[in-house]
């Protein structure tokens, strides 16, 4: 995602896209403690990036606004971006709130060009959350990285196992991943300046430089990385959630879209041929407060629409009230096991 915690506090508040942003708790307010999370790129052009201490960022850019919501609020919206992965394949590390990993080889949508698959996701992205990602496109989780990073915001760069040597050859060495601060210096004392510089290096001279790490950038520097997308094989949850703007406000509205939700989880857990026996009620307001609320049955939920509609609308009950409006519902179904599991009620004493 691009910015991803600085996009989410501009969509929620506007004004904020022509000011650089830090996300953060004001440090002036903390008596100088905090860490930056993220900047939006006004911010980042003064210098600011993420895991900066709060005060730090301050200095470098004193007009800066400072904004931090909560990870609530940044860990819903992720969530709504990885069920939209989940459309395309299952196979998927996330490595972050912010980014993941897809292997797309063997994708759902039966999809031959992983162009025409970053574009589509790109874009369902956007309609859901108004927020805009990058994606990087190559036959290995390392290069597909380097590519997310190498055109942002909106972007898409595809690196082909024909012209990686020519793009690692060009790279900074403090762009390949896993260099850090504390390891350019050295890099730059060794004349290691970029990937060109860094292939000529045998294996052996930067393992003894580097230890455990010099085989890696011997590996990384050839463009190979043998790391599959490790995923976890078992979702531990199905759901669905809309997004609405303007905000509804009226019984009948939320009453319309619940049941549109409901009937959406059912087709996604008949889908996967699930069930659970815990339902979950997510609400967001229209000042963006976020609610959810949980019931959990001794029995396993039938997969249907009225039941998990009904189930819905009674922990609705003890929500806020929804006149101060609504901007997002959503069901979820967590505790799952497969339908080759059916309740069996025995009844011994009729």
């Amino acid at each position: 995602m691009d910015a991803f915690y600085a996009s989410i506090e501009e969509h929620k508040d506007p004004a904020l896209k022509s000011q650089p942003l830090i996300v953060a708790k004001d440090p002036r307010k903390t008596g100088g403690r905090g860490v930056v999370a993220t900047a939006n790129y006004k911010a980042r052009q003064f210098g600011v990036h993420s895991a900066m201490s709060a005060m730090k960022a301050l200095e470098l850019c004193p007009q800066a606004v400072f904004r931090f919501s909560g990870f609530d609020l940044y860990r819903s919206v992720s969530n709504q971006i990885h069920e939209i992965f989940h459309e395309y394949t299952e196979v998927i590390e996330y490595v972050a709130l912010d980014e993941a990993y897809l292997d797309v080889t063997h994708n759902k949508k039966h999809l031959t060009d992983p162009i025409q698959v970053a574009r589509m996701i790109q874009n369902e992205i956007w309609d859901a959350t108004h927020l805009t990602c990058s994606v990087g496109v190559s036959y290995n989780k390392f290069l597909a990285k380097e590519a997310s990073d190498y055109t942002k915001p909106v972007g898409i760069t595809v690196i082909e196992q024909r012209h990686a040597l020519e793009f690692l050859s060009r790279l900074p060495i403090e762009k390949f991943r896993g260099v850090g601060k504390k390891t350019v210096p050295k890099m730059h004392e060794l004349n290691i300046n970029n990937g060109q510089d860094l292939i000529q290096w045998s294996k052996m001279d930067l393992i003894k430089h580097f230890g455990k790490f010099g085989y890696v950038l011997y590996q990384r520097a050839r463009g190979i990385d043998d790391r599959p997308v490790e995923y976890q094989r078992v979702r531990k949850s199905i759901g669905k959630e809309r997004t609405f703007g303007p905000a509804i406000d009226t019984q009948t509205e939320v009453d319309d879209e619940l049941q549109r939700i409901a009937a959406m989880v059912v087709k996604a857990m008949d889908d996967k041929k699930k069930h659970g026996n815990t339902l979950v009620l997510k609400i967001r307001y229209a000042d963006f407060s976020t609610f959810t609320k949980r019931v959990t049955m001794d029995n396993y939920l039938k997969n249907s629409p009225e039941e998990y509609f009904t189930l819905a609308n009674d922990l609705l009950v003890d929500m806020p009230d929804i006149s101060k409006g609504v901007r997002l519902l959503g069901i979820t179904i967590t505790n799952l096991d497969d339908l080759t599991y059916e309740n069996i009620v025995l009844h011994l004493f009729d």
